[in-house]
């Protein structure tokens, strides 16, 4: 009884709540079936979807949250997309199976808190009349206002709990957040295994045609040294200067391939250093802001600097800007690497392969990346990996600018 007695104010003003959203769902489920019927003929039909389903998809947040509250568990769900202005987003965005669902949610809703609604006005009724025709303060005390009470006492935590098994069976389905998941780590691991295909292939290509056929035409030329060594002799030694020439060659190539799978400045200088060397090697100026308690390991450090260098080399060489910003800072389990500039905007990871090599690198370690880049700028992509620290490091915070 006393739990209860805590627990109804806050059933009460989840079901008002609740109420009170229906008429919202009303609107949002009307406004997209309009805005859809309406874009094939007017262009502005489709922004009009667009925010009818980031509204729709804020608002079913609120109800996972308040739904998760009630039930004891935490409600979650992944959309595959996100809504855009276009036909290509807004496609991709009905395509997700969870769309469908948020609409026959929005449905349910309205027509749910309509009913609620129509039953609290029948309530607020039967008291009003039994006030009407009591006697004064005791009229709360006759028996239809007890039954009255009684009703709404036992029914408002019940249709709560109802409304929060509606919204977890269409908003957060059983198994719907796994089965996303389990998916895509199923394409993080193609795509992985593909990348590691590929930078094998790069290395065997760039060994075989640079460093092996150095070391092939060193072994020739010492054989020719040898071979003129006493009836040349400096024949012999312009041959085995040739030779000396060629090793320092291949000795170079295979430090830019060394280089290329795990640059030096890592080793030397950490994450801090290896995204200042890439910020220094960006043509346009870079402003630089790190602070990293310490140091992660050594994958995720060289995953995120080809990351981020990447990201830099992109806005260099496309995004037509006149200055850049790099951020990396670590909160939560989680190392936050944001890379912006003030070019021209529109970069999309869906037309460029620099955007989809960055998300492959970094989903090998159940990282994220998001862009943000309207047309006209500025763009800001945000990299986002989980990792723990290492523990033996000093602190390292880096504020500066960079200039290419």
């Amino acid at each position: 009884m006393k739990r209860r007695l805590r627990e109804w104010p806050t059933a009460a003003v989840r079901l008002a709540g609740a109420v009170g959203t229906a008429l919202v769902a009303a609107v949002l489920l009307l406004t997209q079936l309009v805005g859809l019927v309406l874009a094939p003929l007017f262009g502005v039909g489709l922004p009009v979807v667009a925010g009818a389903l980031g509204a729709t998809r804020a608002l079913a947040d609120v109800h996972r949250a308040v739904a998760g509250q009630v039930l004891g568990a935490d409600l979650a769900v992944a959309y595959r997309t996100d809504p855009g202005p276009t036909w290509r987003e807004l496609a991709a965005c009905l395509r997700d199976p969870q769309t469908g669902r948020d609409m026959i949610w929005l449905a349910l809703h309205a027509v749910a808190g309509t009913l609620v609604a129509a039953f609290a006005s029948v309530l607020v009724e039967v008291l009003s009349g039994v006030f009407a025709g009591g006697v004064g303060p005791f009229a709360i005390f006759t028996l239809p206002a007890l039954v009255v009470l009684a009703i709404a006492w036992w029914t408002v935590p019940w249709i709560v709990r109802a409304l929060a098994l509606l919204v977890r069976a269409l908003l957060s389905p059983a198994g719907s957040a796994l089965a996303t998941r389990v998916e895509q780590l199923t394409e993080s691991r193609a795509a992985t295994v593909d990348a590691q295909a590929a930078e094998l292939r790069r290395i065997e290509r760039d060994l075989h045609d640079g460093a092996q056929a150095r070391l092939a035409a060193l072994g020739m030329t010492l054989g020719l040294a040898a071979q003129a060594l006493r009836s040349d002799p400096d024949r012999a030694a312009a041959l085995l200067e040739e030779a000396r020439a060629d090793a320092g060659r291949a000795q170079g190539e295979l430090r830019d391939l060394v280089r290329g799978i795990h640059p030096p400045v890592l080793a030397d200088r950490g994450l801090p250093g290896g995204l200042e060397a890439a910020a220094l090697l960006c043509p346009v100026p870079v402003d630089v802001a790190i602070d990293l308690p310490a140091r992660p390991q050594a994958p995720v450090e060289s995953a995120l600097y080809f990351a981020a260098a990447e990201a830099l080399a992109n806005a260099g060489r496309h995004a037509r800007a006149t200055r850049a910003w790099l951020r990396a800072a670590f909160a939560g389990g989680r190392i936050t690497v944001v890379v912006g500039d003030d070019g021209q905007g529109g970069a999309d990871p869906r037309r460029g392969t620099g955007l989809r090599g960055i998300e492959r690198r970094l989903a090998a370690f159940d990282g994220t990346v998001s862009v943000r880049s309207p047309p006209g700028g500025p763009t800001e992509i945000t990299m986002e990996l989980p990792c723990d620290l290492c523990a033996p490091s000093s602190p390292r915070t880096t504020s500066s600018s960079a200039t290419g």
